[in-house]
């Protein structure tokens, strides 16, 4: 026989169940005549009959609570009396009257009425139930079985909880009030067990359902490592949105659903939204996990990674919430592991990043002195490493400073510095971008003309600042790197200007206005323009992709030269003698000069350029994918 329980009311019949085993005081006994009982059972059996599936065709095809909720109140409350009645009944040793049985046949059939209605409220009404419709009213005031009046009545404001609130609400806030005083019913009659079985059948479906959709499945490692990196990438991607939708919509709604349809049972309601969310969530979760594990090329699996990390980490609180309960703490456990995997993913791959900048053995230059790949791949990375900051910085601040031994003592006067205060995210940023400008270094010795290997180093430095300057590496390094490192551009320019035109600069007389005799002057235009036809010829095909750095150093060369040039050219150029001999001596005038060292660093070259093109960037990611590769 199922559990009932029992405690007087304050009127009439209707007695209110708040004890597991409650007794009757001998003057509630009293209260209870014969005639009492025997109209108590006729009431209920008039409505409970009425609607009985196996008797009645009107009943079959019908909903009670759809058709008239004044009579499913009147149903419920007839129930609740009718429990009240059996509990008298046993407490006074009469369980085996003809009313007891009469009162317990009935029962039986309420509760096959309550458990269909349970059932056509959570079917017909799954659009309506969906999580993100049950998330949007969660704010809401909540219906109970107080919100009827003791006629059975039900207050119409409980259906809008304010103008703002949508039809859809109002459906979806009925539909989870009924629920609820079904549920409150079967439970407090000894039927939760009926109860709890529908609920969850329909609502583990409804959840296994959009996790399906939301195209989380089940894989294992090594179907995750055999996979193609666009086809993972894919379902990275389907995994981050449905990461948004399932914590603040889908378990967020069923936890709401469940809590308030089930509010009368704590144990109830964890059990129920343990088995109904356990299995999707813990799927959900395993997949990052997979993923850290994959062997795929840094360049192509650190991003997704730290984006995944991020929807985790920014979801905590709400994942922490919505899976409280000890018996969906292996979600919790999942997420942590997860987010474990990700971050020493994230250290593995960093520091796969460094050895890879450090194993870079290409001696093939960058004609002119351009930009490096090595460079525009290396920034490129850095760049957006720099927009996940705040994710580094959680990752990274328990991970030991880089060890300074594998690279040259003179590099160490920066933020690299062990007493330096800056967070470990600038430091170890600062170090992975000192370790490329050793690597640079390192390959600018191979140009045979000194003054080349200045500008390579240069440009590849400007290239690095205007990296800087142009992302969020300018808040983690800060204005001192930059200060630094562009002045150390400028003594670059200026040792790259000095041995490549210093010829030049020292074929004209210190004082060019100067008198000397035509002989002299002869002698000093030729030295000028056996210099500078030399310098040119060697520079012309120079680059400096940067037009800021391009101007400058033009404009120093073109101070030094150009304005030199043309006081001692309008001085002397009368001296040399006849036209004949002015245009065997003077070959160049100061606009001829000028005009030759305007047209200077603008050659374009395949790996030099400063282009953005699709192609030229594919041509340095496939030079990286290769070296990674080997």
């Amino acid at each position: 026989m199922k559990s009932l329980c029992f405690s007087p009311r304050t009127a009439s019949l209707s007695i209110s169940r708040q004890s597991n085993s409650p007794s009757l005081s001998s003057t509630a006994r009293r209260r209870f005549s014969q005639s009492a009982i025997e109209q108590t059972i006729d009431a209920a059996a008039s409505i409970i009959t009425k609607w009985d599936a196996e008797t009645s065709a009107y009943a079959r095809v019908t909903s009670l609570f759809h058709e008239s909720k004044r009579e499913a109140m009147q149903f419920i409350k007839s129930v609740n009396e009718l429990q009240d009645i059996m509990h008298l009944l046993v407490s006074d040793q009469d369980s085996g009257s003809e009313k007891f049985s009469q009162a317990q046949r009935l029962m039986q059939i309420a509760m096959k009425r309550l458990q269909k209605e349970f059932y056509q409220i959570l079917s017909t009404n799954r659009a309506d139930l969906d999580p993100e419709s049950v998330s949007t009213r969660s704010s809401r005031t909540s219906t109970s079985m107080s919100d009827y009046d003791d006629d059975g009545s039900p207050d119409d404001e409980i259906r809008t909880a304010g103008d703002s609130i949508t039809e859809l609400e109002d459906v979806s806030s009925t539909a989870m009030s009924d629920l609820k005083l079904i549920a409150d019913c079967m439970i407090a009659s000894g039927y939760a067990k009926e109860c709890i079985r529908v609920y969850k059948i329909i609502r583990k479906s409804i959840i296994d359902e959009a996790i399906y959709k939301l195209g989380i499945e089940k894989l294992s490692s090594s179907q995750v490592n055999k996979m193609d990196w666009d086809i993972l990438d894919l379902k990275i991607k389907k995994w981050l949105d449905a990461e948004k939708i399932s914590f603040r919509t889908l378990f967020k709604g069923e936890r709401i659903l469940c809590d308030h349809v089930f509010s009368s049972s704590d144990s109830i309601k964890e059990s129920c939204f343990a088995e109904i969310s356990k299995e999707g969530a813990t799927l959900l979760f395993g997949f990052p996990e997979l993923v850290a594990k994959a062997k795929k090329s840094p360049m192509e699996k650190m991003f997704r990674i730290l984006d995944m990390y991020t929807a985790i980490s920014e979801d905590w609180q709400e994942i922490e919430t919505i899976f409280a309960f000890e018996s969906v703490s292996a979600v919790r456990l999942q997420a942590i592991n997860s987010l474990v995997r990700l971050s020493e993913s994230v250290l593995s791959l960093l520091t796969d990043f460094e050895s890879t900048i450090h194993k870079d053995s290409s001696k093939a230059m960058t004609p002119g002195g351009g930009l490096h790949r090595l460079t525009m791949y290396s920034m490129d990375y850095l760049t957006l490493l720099a927009d996940y900051g705040n994710i580094l910085t959680d990752i990274i601040s328990d991970w030991p400073p880089p060890a300074k031994s594998s690279l040259p003592e003179s590099f160490f006067d920066s933020p690299v510095s062990e007493d330096s205060p800056r967070p470990a995210i600038s430091v170890r940023i600062a170090w992975l971008i000192l370790v490329l400008l050793c690597k640079l270094d390192c390959k600018s010795k191979h140009y045979k003309d000194v003054s080349l290997s200045y500008l390579f180093l240069a440009n590849n430095l400007q290239h690095v600042i205007s990296k800087v300057h142009a992302s969020n590496l300018m808040y983690l390094l800060g204005e001192e790197w930059i200060k630094k490192h562009e002045a150390r551009v400028r003594q670059l320019a200026a040792n790259y200007e000095r041995l490549a035109w210093g010829q030049v600069f020292a074929s004209l007389p210190e004082n060019p206005t100067a008198s000397m005799t035509g002989g002299k002057a002869k002698e000093r235009f030729m030295k000028f323009t056996s210099s500078f036809e030399d310098a040119y010829s060697k520079q012309c095909s120079c680059v400096v992709p940067d037009l800021k750095l391009r101007d400058e150093i033009k404009a120093s060369i073109e101070t030094k030269v150009v304005a030199v040039y043309r006081e001692f050219y309008d001085m002397h150029k009368s001296t040399v003698g006849e036209e004949s001999s002015e245009k065997l001596f003077v070959r160049f005038s100061p606009e001829d000069v000028g005009n030759y060292l305007s047209e200077l660093f603008i050659a374009t070259v395949s790996s030099g350029s400063s282009s953005k093109s699709s192609s030229t960037s594919s041509h340095h990611h496939r030079y990286m994918r290769s070296l990674l590769r080997a």
